[in-house]
């Protein structure tokens, strides 16, 4: 029997904006609607760095993905919450250093997996795979990954700009801690997620413009709470900083998007 969830398709809506489809937009992608552009050009109006957030969100994927497929040896990867395609997605980060690696996208957004199913492929000697699966339920992601992924060999969990969809704080530790006790030692887990605590102007603003005109609401994490999410874990170096810092010129400026990657021990 088939593990992976057997759900009707939802029917794509056009008429509200998608985070999804606006992150795509700011990206510089194609694959969005009128609501969505204009949604994020009246928060771009707001906060005019959320461009530089979105593309230093995708370089530190890069970044992470390159490390741990390369010296961290990591060839297994859970990207949950991946968004719609765009270049250099993990598959393709991961494959190009070690090309027998596997990697399972998570997303339960029609379009994003539309998109997904149509441009994600992977190399000869490893495996892609695309699950539809809410972030919410992560013993339904596990369940639907394990076709895939030996969840008995080191794992890199990955939660870019994910758990600030979930609101509240307890459940969201919840997640993480059922997700990385799933796997063994040696797995790692990758995060970013948004802050009001490294400035960013109109970035308050923006957040509540957002959450009376798009979908799915969104909210900020501090320093602490967002360090919460990885009790247990070992921080790699430099830490918890800006996404636009971890592993990169210091002196490159902040953006307000917490980045981290610690190692299961």
């Amino acid at each position: 029997m088939d593990p992976r969830p057997q759900t009707a398709t939802p029917r794509i809506r056009s008429d509200v904006a998608h985070n999804a489809r606006v992150w795509n937009y700011w990206l510089g992608g194609k694959d969005n609607y009128p609501v969505d552009r204009a949604v994020g050009d009246r928060v771009t109006g707001m906060y005019p760095s959320i461009g530089e957030v979105a593309r230093a969100d995708r370089a530190f994927l890069g970044r992470a993905v390159r490390h741990l497929a390369g010296d961290a040896g990591v060839d297994q990867f859970l990207d949950i919450g991946t968004g719609l395609p765009t270049g250099n997605n993990t598959h393709e980060i991961a494959q190009h250093t070690a090309p027998h690696a596997r990697i399972v996208y998570v997303d339960n957004d029609p379009i994003v997996l539309a998109h997904a199913r149509a441009l994600l492929t992977s190399s000869l000697e490893g495996a892609t795979e695309y699950i539809d699966a809410d972030a919410h339920r992560p013993e339904q992601i596990l369940r639907a990954a394990q076709p895939t992924l030996d969840l008995g060999r080191p794992v890199a969990v990955m939660m870019l700009g994910i758990l600030n969809f979930v609101l509240d704080t307890d459940e969201a530790r919840s997640i993480v801690r059922t997700l990385m006790a799933a796997v063994p030692s040696g797995s790692h887990l990758v995060l970013t997620h948004p802050t009001l605590e490294l400035g960013g102007e109109g970035n308050e603003a923006a957040m509540r413009f957002w959450n009376e005109n798009a979908t799915p609401p969104i909210t900020a994490r501090s320093r602490a709470e967002f360090a919460s999410f990885l009790d247990g874990l070992e921080l790699l170096e430099p830490g918890i900083v800006s996404c636009s810092r971890w592993r990169t010129n210091p002196r490159e400026p902040e953006v307000a998007q917490f980045g981290a990657v610690a190692r299961k021990p």
